[in-house]
């Protein structure tokens, strides 16, 4: 087999970390349930000793995703937002500041204005997603740069290079949020990051059957993120990993049949009567076009829409869209819309979620792979 460095990406996705079992031959990497291994000698096994400090079907994951991102190392957690802790606790100390990108995902900013602020963390907030609108907002204080890109759930495009150049300016450690994109459209450490964060619950696992985090990256940075991993404990069970990694194979034509939907409803959304605004990164009137052409393989599977009757329109068609679910989450092979202001950005106060346009009348559509004239239909059913 090639290397991890040289295979293509379904290769790494199906191969990395996942040679058969060297007790079976088993092909296919199985669900270690066991809590503890049994030793020849005190400090004497075979590489591990505690389920939480490692399991062998975890780190048949976390190779992988090291292998998809690009990074030295991949760990895997119990949530995106357990992940996301690791890389807040295990980095910064009371009185570092973090910058992050104003169009963020409900949960994150939860994590850093009602865990970390306590604790003594400053969190600052670029309304600006430019270059130029993070160096305005970044100071000597920043200690960490967080983006997501596309952003949650206004489908922002972030230059991630040059805001790569604004944090190393500063010292300061970048991180991207890399769920909405997935590693098969971007990768984000080949572009300047230092660490990628994802909830694997979304696309990498891809079928709404299992939670689970990852952070990947540089071995200096990962090295204090793992211990924090074993001490804190917020790891994922063997099953979970399992459901991940089986999601992982299939990864690429997932994407390319999500990416593909995406783009024909945004089209078809952005011409229909009732609709007064798309979001969606693959359209050329997208403020951010041009830099998700040239940081993307493609545009993703996200859209979100304002219809035209404001807040009473966007509930009239919550209450009736058949294929798509009103659910939270996204990236699973099924469609799913949401009402942010209601679900996934609901932490958010009113007055800072209305500021940044997350108001009742947005609509977010996690856009699945069934077949494209049945999304089309259950759309313009719910609209007209």
């Amino acid at each position: 087999m090639p290397t991890p460095t040289e295979a293509g990406f379904s290769t790494r996705a199906i191969h990395a970390g996942q040679d058969a079992d060297p007790a079976t031959g088993a092909t296919v990497v199985p669900i270690y349930a066991t809590s503890t291994y049994t030793q020849a000698a005190p400090g004497e096994h075979k590489g591990y000793e505690y389920s939480r400090s490692g399991n062998p079907t975890r780190a048949a994951l976390e190779t992988c995703l090291a292998a998809l991102e690009g990074g030295d190392r991949g760990l895997a957690f119990a949530s995106g937002l357990a992940a996301s802790t690791a890389i807040f606790g295990a980095l910064l100390r009371p009185g570092d500041e973090v910058v992050a990108n104003a169009d963020l995902y409900g949960g994150t900013f939860r994590l850093l204005e009602k865990v970390f602020k306590p604790w003594g963390l400053t969190a600052k907030y670029v309304d600006d997603p430019t270059p130029e609108g993070f160096a305005a907002v970044v100071s000597a204080k920043t200690k960490l740069v967080w983006v997501e890109s596309p952003t949650n759930p206004l489908l922002q495009v972030i230059d991630i290079a040059a805001v790569a150049d604004v944090a190393k300016k500063a010292g300061a450690t970048f991180v991207v949020d890399n769920t909405f994109a997935s590693p098969y459209l971007q990768q984000p450490l080949k572009l300047g990051a230092d660490l990628v964060v994802h909830s694997t619950t979304k696309y990498l696992g891809g079928h709404s059957d299992g939670v689970g985090g990852a952070v990947i990256g540089r071995k200096d940075l990962m090295d204090p993120i793992k211990f924090f991993q074993n001490a804190a404990g917020g790891v994922p069970g063997p099953f979970d990993a399992y459901l991940t990694l089986r999601g992982m194979k299939t990864l690429a034509v997932r994407m390319d049949r999500h990416c593909d939907n995406a783009v024909s409803l945004a089209d078809w959304l952005a011409a229909h009567p009732g609709v007064e605004r798309v979001f969606y990164p693959g359209r050329p009137d997208h403020p951010g076009h041009a830099i998700a052409a040239k940081q993307m393989k493609a545009f993703g599977g996200m859209i979100s829409i304002r219809l035209k009757g404001g807040t009473e329109a966007a509930r009239r068609f919550l209450s009736r869209t058949k294929l798509f679910s009103l659910a939270e989450s996204l990236g699973g092979v099924e469609s799913l819309v949401c009402h942010p202001a209601t679900m996934t950005h609901a932490s958010i106060p009113l007055e800072v979620r209305l500021k940044r346009g997350v108001d009742e009348g947005l609509i977010r559509l996690s856009v699945g792979i069934e077949d494209l004239a049945d999304l089309r239909e259950d759309l313009r059913a719910a609209i007209e």
